[in-house]
């Protein structure tokens, strides 16, 4: 999808009716990645199939099937694909009304709310190896099922099994953290994303986004690549691909002026960087599509070290 232009993810995940939104996420074939974004709601996440890369918040995980995730709101987070290898998971995306965010007992203040103003951080990765995986791993099941379903009725079971989720990341002692974590890399990143996701179709620079955090280009740069995993600049370049993928799959635009709308005013650079970061040229995805294998085509070592 191509990134909006506000400095969170505009899409609507809930509305008042329906406050949920279930999508299932099949990497490289529907998009190369989900780079780093944020929302008000919370969201989970069951992987399917495949392995790859979460990035959430501060941390970054290696996930594979049956791995979960418990994303609270606007927590920083991404993923990516493993090398040759796909990532199909599953995630729901609901408002914290479905947890009774709008009451005033004292589940609600002292469990709730703590989770949505970031004074209790949830372990947000749950895998095989947990007191109580499968427990969890049901109740993940039995939400999917509910949101698959589409039906009215289901909202009533899927409320009951959202706060059920809840009662075991609470009742599991290694789940949650109301201790300080130290330095919250992300929040110190945050503005300089803002700026990015806005301005990505700019000229952007690391002075530019030093600027922006007052902090030095050194240390920025260092707290930009332990917050997202990439350095700046690679980020950047992700967000004009990614833009790039969607105007190609969907529009029967010239290659030369999605370079241009990308941000690119040098074809021949927005060549070599669009098969660079997806392993294909322009042409060829435009062509192949969601049949592409692996349009990122990195290696761990080169993603480790921030090379896109």
């Amino acid at each position: 999808m191509i990134p909006n232009r506000d400095n969170e993810e505009r899409r609507r995940h809930s509305t008042s009716y329906k406050p949920y939104s279930y999508y299932e996420c099949r990497i490289p074939y529907d998009f190369v990645n989900v780079p780093m974004h944020w929302h008000s709601e919370f969201e989970i996440n069951y992987v399917l199939r495949g392995e790859g890369d979460f990035i959430c918040g501060n941390d970054r995980f290696r996930a594979k099937q049956g791995d979960m995730f418990v994303i609270p709101p606007n927590m920083l987070h991404a993923a990516y694909p493993g090398r040759d290898k796909e990532l199909i998971y599953q995630a729901l995306v609901f408002h914290p009304v479905m947890l009774g965010a709008n009451l005033n007992d004292r589940c609600t203040i002292e469990c709730i709310r703590p989770l949505m103003n970031g004074t209790a951080m949830i372990r947000t990765m749950v895998t095989r190896d947990a007191v109580n995986y499968g427990h969890i791993k049901a109740c993940m099941e039995q939400i999917f099922m509910c949101v698959t379903e589409e039906v009215l009725y289901a909202d009533l079971l899927l409320k009951s099994e959202l706060m059920k989720l809840f009662w075991l990341l609470e009742t599991d002692g290694e789940r949650l953290c109301r201790e300080d974590t130290g330095i919250d890399y992300c929040e110190i990143i945050r503005p300089a994303l803002e700026y990015m996701i806005i301005n990505f179709r700019e000229n952007v620079s690391v002075v530019q986004l030093a600027d922006l955090t007052h902090l030095s280009q050194s240390y920025f740069m260092g707290c930009f690549k332990r917050a997202v995993g990439i350095s700046a600049i690679g980020y950047l370049a992700q967000l004009r691909i990614n833009a790039a993928c969607e105007y190609l799959s969907s529009t029967g635009k010239k290659i030369s002026d999605i370079a241009f709308e990308c941000g690119y005013g040098n074809l021949s650079n927005f060549n070599r960087q669009f098969k660079k970061i997806t392993g294909y040229s322009p042409n060829e995805y435009r062509k192949y599509g969601t049949r592409l294998v692996n349009p990122l085509n990195l290696s761990d070592r080169d993603y480790n070290r921030g090379k896109v």
